[in-house]
């Protein structure tokens, strides 16, 4: 009899138990994963930096705070402190708002030079990554390694290969004056994963770039992990040291300086093309997602330079670089939403692929039938 009565009392009671059991575990469904996959940190690029370059990668947020947006020649009136978190709100003064230098670059301030890793390749107080993920389908995904540096020095005449240093001429420039310099530098490699498996690398370099399959031997590896070569100055990126022709008849210059692992010192991303949303992730080292109120999202909708814009001629600090035309300062970059990143217009030859940094970026990405990576040795005439 007691069997029963309790029978019967509990028998309401397990529907219900039964509703709140589903309705956990589809709300335990419907969280997104937050996490980075491993092999993105696994295969994540590792970095040389020149022995010689002074510019060493750039705290994010250090460099905003060393800024002033301008509109006009003139600092925008009655803006919050700007961070990660609501640069985009520059935006609505304008599509190119740039971050004026609150020093002047002839002066070199401190801030210019960045943060050195340590032995082990980290950099501490200092955050000069960002590693955005991109699914291009169920099996695909892009990871897009970006590291920031405060300033670029461009080539001075040494860099000029012949007959066409002769052409290049000036007082200043004999005496090794550098042009094409500007404030904010941002450069990247993107490494596309298949089914969890690496299968080709891109190195941005100037105003292009290249793109190796994952397993040619002009790609070098180090545990799982390739090799990237980071020219002094410019920071453009390459798979060997030693000289590197860029440009037609400009050299870049590259070797073992110090080492460095941009993912120990980064912030992870997912970038959602169809909603154009950016969803902060958990550094592989990290257990818990940063806090609402620390997002630090909004610098990727920022639309806007990263530097001073390009000074006229009549600035006194500006050169121009007879028949060329060429100037000592030039405009600074934008930033990753905008960053030119790969293109349908690409040759194939001796194993790779010279990508036209013109056409797709990351704010148009679009899935195309066009592989930035193949095993063919066929000319890409598309």
């Amino acid at each position: 009899m007691t069997g029963n009565w309790l029978a019967q009392a509990f028998i309401p009671v397990i529907p219900r138990a039964l509703t709140l059991l589903s309705l956990a575990a589809s709300a335990a469904r419907a969280e997104p994963d937050l996490s980075v996959p491993d092999y993105v940190a696994r295969h994540a690029p590792l970095v040389w930096l020149h022995s010689d370059d002074p510019y060493k990668p750039s705290d994010l947020l250090t460099h905003i705070r060393h800024t002033t947006p301008m509109l006009d020649g003139k600092p925008i009136a009655d803006l919050p402190e700007l961070d990660l978190d609501n640069l985009e709100i520059l935006n609505h003064y304008g599509p190119h708002i740039p971050l004026t230098s609150n020093d002047d670059p002839t002066t070199y301030p401190s801030w210019f030079y960045g943060e050195a890793p340590d032995a082990a390749g980290r950099i501490h107080n200092a955050t000069p990554s960002c590693v955005i993920l991109v699914e291009r389908s169920e099996v695909d995904l892009d990871a897009f390694y970006f590291y920031f540096y405060s300033y670029n020095e461009g080539p001075n005449i040494t860099q000029v290969l012949e007959p066409f240093n002769q052409l290049v001429g000036g007082d200043k420039v004999a005496t090794g004056m550098n042009f094409g310099d500007h404030i904010g530098d941002w450069e990247h490699n993107m490494v596309r994963f298949r089914d969890g498996k690496p299968v080709g690398i891109y190195y941005s370099q100037h105003v292009d770039g290249m793109a190796y399959d994952w397993d040619d031997e002009t790609v070098n590896k180090t545990d799982g992990r390739p090799i990237v070569y980071s020219a002094r100055g410019s920071h453009a990126n390459y798979p060997l040291p030693g000289d590197q022709l860029h440009n037609i008849a400009m050299i870049d210059y590259c070797d073992e300086g110090q080492r460095w692992d941009p993912v120990l010192s980064a912030y992870f991303y997912r970038f959602d093309p169809s909603t154009f949303t950016l969803t902060s992730l958990i550094p592989p080292n990290e257990s818990s997602p940063p806090p609402p109120s620390a997002n630090l999202t909004s610098f990727f909708y920022f639309t806007g330079l990263w530097g001073d814009r390009q000074y006229p001629d009549s600035d006194p600090r500006q050169e121009k670089i007879p028949f060329f035309g060429l100037r000592r300062f030039q405009s600074g970059p934008t930033g990753p939403r905008a960053k030119h990143l790969i293109c349908l217009k690409s040759y194939r030859s001796r194993g790779y692929r010279k990508v036209q940094a013109e056409d797709i970026q990351l704010d148009e990405w679009q899935q195309d039938e066009h592989d930035l990576f193949s095993s063919s040795d066929e000319e890409d005439t598309e």
